[in-house]
This record gives C-alpha cells, structure tokens and sequence, in this order.
C-alpha cells in the first residue's frame, strides 16, 4: 500500500459490525492497539490487522470500531499518512494535540455506559488491560476477551500466516557474550524480584538472550517464540520445523525445546500449580499479553518492566565494535549511491522513488555481512518528504525530482550491527527558505550531538537541545529525537530513547546504549528534513566531577557528508562549523578506503567533505 494511497473499508467494517453484534460476542465496541516500540509476540500481528481493518499501514496506530462509528488514533508522526490513508469511514483521532483522549481514555470518557469493549487478549498488554479496567468501572463497562479475533474472521483464508522462518545462532563474536552467561544475569534478576520464574515474550529479548536471529525475515531478524526461565531451567517455545542441529547444538542442555503452540497450555498448569503456592510468583513484562497474565492467574505473577530489556539495551564491548564496524561499510554504500543519484538525476534520468532505492540496496548488500533491510527505505522526494514515514510503492511513487528536497531515511541488518541513517538533499538549487530550515536541523542535530551531560540524565531532558535552534524560529517536528536501536535486531530499541514522551524520563541515559539522533521539520505539501546519525552513549572526559556523578557524552558512528548547500553558513556559530568540518574529515579518513574502486564516489566524497 503506497502512503497516499486510500482503501474502502466499508464492507470490512459491516462485516465487522455485524460478528459483535451476534449473541454470543454481543460486544459494542471492538479495539485493535498497537504500541511501535516494543516487537513483543502481538505487535507484528497488530500492525497487520490494523491495516486491513482501516486501511493506515503506519507502524503505530489503534483502531476502535463502535456500532456506528470508527476511530483511528496516532502520534504526529504520521498525521499527514493516516489522513491520506483513512476512507470516509474514520475519523482521525491525533494523539498529543489538546482535548484529543488517548484510544485507552477514550474508551473511559467518550463511550456510553454499559459497553461491552471486545479484544483478542493476545493482543493487549495486560498492564493496558488493568487500566482501562479500572476506568471503566464508574461506568459499569467493561472489556471482553474474546476467543477468536474478529476482524481475522472477517479477513478469512487471505489471512496471511505467521512467519514461520528458519533460526540460526549468532556466532560470540557478534555478540559479545554466551547465552548461559546472559541466563545467569536474567537469573540474578528474577531472584532480585522475589520471583521464582520469569516469562519473556518479547520477540527481540528471545533473540538477544539465546543468541539466536530469523533468517529469511524482512526487517527484523527475529522469529515467533516464547521463554519460560527459572533457577534450574530455560524452556524455549518455537515450532520445531523452525530449529534445526546447528541451533540444537548452541542451546545445549541448558535450553529446552517446547512447541511453540503449547505455551499457553503451559502456562495454564503452571498457574495451577502456582495455587497452591502462594509464595511462588512468576515475572511477567509489562509488555506481555493479556492472554499470558489470564493463563498464569493475576495473583500469581508479578508485573514490572523485563530486566531482559535493560541488559539488552547496554551494549558489550564485541557490539560496540560491530557497530563502528558496520556503519563504515554502511557509509561507503551511501556514498556510492549518493553520488550515483546525482550524477543520474544531473543526466536528465527519470527515475522512481521506489527505483533509486532498490539502488541503495544493491550497494549495501556487496558489503560484508549484509543480512537484509532493516526497515523499507523511505525514499521521498519533494512534498512526500513531509509524510514522516512515507513509504514508496512500485508503480504509483513519484520521480525523484532534481529541483526538490530528496529525503532518503535508510538503514540495514549487518551480523555485527543495524543501521538507521536520514540524510536530506538537493541535487539543484535549494531557496533561502529551504537551507534555513536545514541548517536549523543541522544545529538541533550538532546540538545532542555534542551534548554533556551528569550520569543520571535521560533522553526526555535532552530533547529540547534538538528543539531549540529550530524553536527561535517558530519550527519544530512532530516526532522524538531519537530511539534505541538494537544490535542485529530491532531498528527501534526501548526502554530508553530522546524525545518528549513521558516514558523516556524513566531510563537514564547510560554507557553503552546506542540511540538515533534524528531532529526535522516538515512542511506539509513542500517538503521533509531529517538528520540522522546513530550514537553511542559513553564517558565524558571534564575538567571537573561536580558532585562525583561521572558525566556523559555521545560518539557518533554514522559516516555520511551532510549536504553542503542546503547549509546557510551564516547561521552556524564557529564551533558549529568546526564540528561539521570535523566530522566530514573523521568520513573521508574513513570511508575513502572502501570506495578506492569507485572513482565517481571518491570524487562526490571529496567534494562534500571539504571544509566549509
């Protein structure tokens, strides 16, 4: 589905309707949510159901369907998509502007007494479930699991099926550290919770904790499977076909194998045996599903943010390593596709968003240990630069335009690290108005970039840095500044990240994480500017230690010229100028070695790295 691009919903939604109103789900209200933060084992199925039903394929967005209405809530960063996306039938719900609810007060506030709220419990979390229960008691509501998931019933046999793909071990020397010395810290955490055991359903946490990634997956080398950990054993649930000799062999007899379809009829004996014992509880995320907190018995489980997140977030030395490693080969890529692009669209090409794109591909999978995307290139030129998360669709994206800002915000799966990169161009003549905004962003980005900061500081605290150069001139953007970013797995990490939502301001930043750098504006219908390297947290060296904190400092390792005319030198002060002149030099040190071969490369890097 293009991002423009609208589907009629009118009969999935009366086919929808009419299964809540059967008596035996009588429900008046039906609610598909979705958080994009988090990949547990619902997120993915969330995203895909939401799209059917509505028609909006962004990455974060929940539906509620009433008896005669329906609502479609998300954040700012995709205002501009579910607007073009969404039919007659929904109304735009957009999160975060004054007097709009969120989809969980909504069903509190805005829906009538008496209301049956229907939901798959396998897709709510159940620390959602718990809220909303709650605030649905004055009004005598309440929220109804139901067994099969209404809008697969109405989708039918072209359902698609759950990815089944292979599973492969991560080699230590990617990762940095065994799989038995992980469960031995998980371990420590569980019995720091008075917990006996501990359930992980986070896709991502699975595949960091037992060194394991999904081949043949696009985006997120991650496969379908659930963990139950105690003092004496791990159970790892995944369906069989998926694991072959070499992953068997990895585990060892520290791991066993369990059906992946057998976990929550584990889990429900689990429960039962739990009864019995009042003093045992099981450790449950505040990410997991309703589905795994019914099975186990609400008394019987404790609810708190997975540790498994936390020792995920704070990369070892070996990832460290594979990071710097990785986002040189991925700049040299860039490069050569940069210069390709200019010198296509400088000969009169016509050439598709979706065309040029496939060109960067080709470029990053000649490099070492390329594994696949990881995630679909947005390559947008023009006014769909303004659309946050456009994505381009063969046959009806545009053609790159010389005389427009192009957008291209990319990255790939490498075994020794991910990479997200956003870098913004003009192959023409950009106006005044045009390297304003872009050298705004560039000092929002130089800004976190150079950042110092106390031991004990989050991203929530940091985030008007970003904001304030574009702020003295009235602008600002619509989304965080930056998100985690996992090694050889999710491209958007938690728990921590730099923006505005709440939630940043309860994880520190701290050594070792790696999050993106991503200030932009947007100019509906015009144009997009984004800037993004990703950066490692570490320690900072200052000539004083107020207060024996420690103090923090970024180091970029994203390698890729920042577009020497869209900059209005004017603007920048002497140290900002010095830091872009840095960081071009510290790239043509280390990225003229890998395009030696390609002379229109190293002439383009050159001529880009040189001072201003």
């Amino acid at each position: 589905m293009a991002a423009h691009a609208t589907v009629d919903t009118s009969s999935r939604l009366q086919a929808l309707r009419k299964l809540m109103a059967t008596p035996e789900i009588n429900v008046q209200a039906f609610v598909v949510p979705t958080e994009d933060q988090h990949f547990s084992e619902y997120i993915a199925q969330c995203d895909e159901r939401r799209a059917f039903i509505s028609g909006f394929n962004g990455s974060a967005g929940t539906a509620v369907v009433t008896e005669q209405e329906a609502f479609l809530f998300t954040d700012g960063r995709y205002f501009l998509q579910a607007s073009k996306q969404l039919d007659k039938n929904w109304t735009l719900m957009k999160q975060g502007l004054p007097d709009v609810p969120s989809w969980q007060e909504f069903l509190s506030k805005n829906l009538g007494k008496n209301t049956r709220i229907g939901v798959d419990p396998t897709l709510i979390s159940a620390s959602d479930a718990d809220t909303i229960t709650k605030a649905l008691e004055p009004k005598q509501s309440e929220l109804v699991s139901l067994p099969k998931n209404l809008v697969d019933l109405v989708w039918g046999s072209a359902h698609p099926p759950r990815p089944a793909n292979k599973v492969f071990p991560l080699d230590v020397k990617y990762s940095g550290e065994t799989h038995i010395e992980k469960l031995k810290r998980v371990r420590e955490e569980i019995k720091k919770k008075e917990a006996k055991s501990m359930v992980v359903n986070v896709l991502d946490e699975i595949a960091w904790l037992y060194n394991l990634r999904g081949a043949d997956i696009d985006y997120n080398p991650v496969f379908f499977a659930y963990s139950l950990i105690d003092a004496d054993k791990a159970l790892l649930f995944v369906n069989e076909s998926q694991v072959d000799h070499a992953v068997l062999q990895h585990l060892g007899s520290e791991v066993v194998i369990h059906p992946y379809d057998t976990f929550f009829s584990y889990l429900t004996h689990l429960g039962s045996e739990l009864n019995a014992h009042t003093d045992s509880k099981v450790l449950v995320s505040d990410k997991a599903s309703l589905a795994v907190a019914q099975a186990i018995g609400k008394d019987n489980i404790i609810v708190a943010r997975s540790p498994v997140t936390d020792l995920k977030a704070i990369k070892n030395t070996a990832e460290i390593a594979g990071f710097r490693a990785s986002h040189v080969r991925d700049g040299a890529a860039l490069v050569r596709y940069f210069a390709w692009l200019e010198e296509q669209l400088g000969a009169g090409r016509e050439m598709r968003e979706s065309e040029v794109a496939d060109q960067l591909e080709k470029y990053r999978a000649e490099g070492e240990h390329f594994k696949g995307l990881s995630f679909p290139t947005i390559s947008a030129t023009g006014p769909n630069g303004a659309i946050i998360h456009y994505e381009p669709v063969r046959g009806s994206d545009d053609i790159v335009k010389k005389d427009q800002i192009y957008l291209c915000d990319s990255g790939a799966q490498y075994l020794d690290g991910t990479t997200d990169v956003t870098r913004t161009y003009h192959f023409g003549t950009p106006t005044a108005e045009q390297k304003r905004a872009f050298t705004r962003v560039l000092q929002g980005h130089i800004a976190i970039d150079t950042a110092i900061f106390p031991n004990g500081t989050t991203g929530y605290l940091l985030d008007p840095f970003a904001r304030r150069p574009l702020w003295e001139d009235g602008l600002d953007y619509r989304h965080g500044t930056g998100h985690g970013v996992g090694h050889f797995l999710n491209v958007h990490e938690g728990p921590h990240g730099i923006g505005v939502r709440i939630a940043y301001n309860s994880t520190p930043l701290k050594p070792g994480m790696t999050v993106s750098n991503e200030p932009g504006y947007y100019k509906d219908g015009s144009y997009g500017i984004r800037i993004e390297n990703v950066v490692i947290v570490r320690g900072a060296q200052t000539p004083n230690n107020f207060g024996d904190k420690g103090f923090l400092c970024f180091e970029h390792v994203t390698l890729c010229p920042m577009g020497k005319n869209l900059i209005d030198a004017s603007l920048l002060s002497l140290k900002e100028k010095e830091w872009l002149n840095a960081y071009h030099a510290e790239i043509l040190e280390k990225v003229s070695p890998l395009v030696q071969r390609d002379e229109r490369a190293l002439k383009w890097l050159q001529r880009e790295c040189s001072p201003l």
